[in-house]
């Protein structure tokens, strides 16, 4: 009896210290009209934020000492004031260093965030649909599978390809070279006589693949590239050549369709025609340049790319999307599962739904982020028409800037094949590497436009980066107006 009342009191303690936990946890949900306040301060704040673009900077060259505000950033116990946060997010966030949204982002690639993306990332998160497996959630699925075939049909791929919606451009290049790697049979004492072949125009983000998936101890060729900075094929043809003569293994050849640098694409072809004959993976790296595929041009410049054993594209690069979403696409999707099949008992549910793969089936992650909405909405919402007139601008406004800033004495690479060049000023005397630096970083600290820099063929360089939706004639004329009136200022 004694240790029957001592289970009682044991069981009352449970259940006042259950009641006691729910009253404060169940703060989490908030009441209707709380969260239509909190919801309303943000569309407010985010309006603002918007509304006020064409007078904001590009560059805020402030925000990187830490101040006694700081403390903002540091959590508390206690419930917060959502005015009180937006106005430091506002001041300690997004009024300081390089301010991506704005027309005047004219150095990195990625493409604006176009704000209807953000009402699909607002439904997903809202509705936490689980977009890892078809049996979890088959319209979520769906849906990226959708924008996944749209983007292979651009690409010219028939039946039997595949592909999964990733985090950008570096997980996607990580899923194709394990994909290849595990399609070619790649083992561990093979590496040390296997070759990758790729040019110096490559992502930094590839041979970080490659050391990820193990293939670190590859022999890497740098293959030379012309004057266009695009690889070129005979001297590929000839390092093969020489390669399977020496005992070694060619196996995956890497190509550019729009190069970080300059924007260059490789011959897709005439690479194509060379990996066929010597049996090499061929992986076309098209995270910047793939959705120019929407415009003439672009699906002139990269002709051949259907023939490409995978391809990466970026929709957060050439559809405006906010950073966080990349598209990688396999010819054929089996070799796509045999590089991420899994096997787990707590899934058994999930493995017995087939009828359309699961991204979790396709790529390293499980857990991830319904990344197909932020897409999906505002293709829908816009339709493709104004997306492909953007791209299309984007292509007149570069070589617009590459005209102008020829007249104005500037040095260029060649006409650009897609939205990206380089460009320097050489003046009379003295060292054109500081001019230039020093030119970059004035219009820098201006702040009106943000470029960046380069280093080509050991010179240094300034970078024209075109992709912003808002980026139009305006934004460039301001720099162009910013490089000319610095040379007359310090060039002669």
């Amino acid at each position: 009896m004694l240790e029957l009342v001592g289970t009682d009191r044991e069981l009352q303690r449970i259940l006042q210290q259950l009641e006691e936990s729910e009253c404060t946890a169940r703060k989490l949900e908030m009441p209707p009209g709380e969260r239509a306040k909190v919801l309303e301060a943000v569309t407010h704040y985010a309006s603002e934020f918007i509304g006020a673009m064409p007078d904001r900077k590009a560059f805020e060259a402030s925000g990187y000492e830490r101040t006694p505000a700081d403390r903002g950033f540091e959590l508390e116990e206690t419930p917060g004031d959502i005015a009180g946060m937006l106005t430091f997010i506002r001041e300690r966030v997004d009024t300081t260093g390089l301010n991506p949204a704005s027309g005047g982002h004219l150095g990195y690639i990625p493409g604006g965030g176009i704000p209807e993306a953000a009402l699909g990332d607002y439904l997903a998160g809202i509705t936490n649909r689980y977009a890892g497996t078809f049996y979890a959630s088959p319209g979520a699925v769906r849906m990226e599978n959708a924008m996944v075939q749209w983007s292979g049909q651009l690409v010219g791929y028939g039946k039997g390809f595949g592909g999964v919606m990733a985090s950008g451009g570096s997980l996607a290049n990580l899923i194709a070279i394990a994909t290849a790697r595990a399609a070619k049979g790649i083992k561990g004492r093979d590496l040390e006589r296997t070759v990758v072949y790729l040019s110096d125009q490559a992502h930094h983000s590839l041979g970080k693949g490659l050391r990820i998936t193990g293939l670190g101890e590859c022999i890497v060729r740098k293959v030379p590239v012309d004057a266009r900075f695009r690889m070129d094929p005979e001297a590929l043809q000839a390092q093969v050549e020489a390669d399977k003569a020496a005992g070694l293994h060619p196996f995956l050849l890497i190509a550019n369709a729009g190069s970080t640098d300059v924007g260059a694409v490789d011959p897709l072809n005439t690479l194509a025609d060379l990996a066929a004959q010597h049996k090499l993976w061929m992986h076309v790296d098209a995270a910047y340049g793939g959705y120019f595929l929407l415009t003439e041009h672009g699906m002139h410049m990269m002709a051949g790319i259907h023939r490409a054993d995978s391809v990466v594209m970026d929709p957060h690069k050439g559809l405006f999307l906010p950073y966080g979403t990349g598209i990688v696409l396999v010819k054929d999707v089996r070799h796509l599962l045999q590089a991420h099949s899994y096997e787990a008992n707590y899934m058994q549910d999930a493995q017995e739904q087939t009828l359309e793969h699961s991204p979790a089936e396709l790529s390293p992650e499980l857990s991830k982020h319904f990344r197909g909405m932020r897409m999906w909405l505002p293709l829908k919402l816009h339709g493709i028409t104004p997306f492909r007139a953007a791209l299309e601008e984007k292509l007149w406004l570069t070589r617009y800037f590459h005209h102008r800033i020829a007249q104005l004495g500037f040095e260029t690479t060649p006409a650009p094949d897609l939205s990206v060049m380089a460009y320097r000023y050489v003046p009379a005397s003295g060292d054109a590497d500081a001019f230039n630096k020093a030119m970059a970083h004035a219009v820098q600290q201006e702040g009106r436009v943000f470029i960046s820099t380069t280093l080509l063929h050991g010179q240094f360089w300034l970078r024209l980066a075109v992709l912003s939706f808002r980026t139009h004639k305006r934004e460039v004329d301001i720099l162009l107006e910013q490089l000319e009136r610095y040379v007359k200022e310090h060039g002669r």
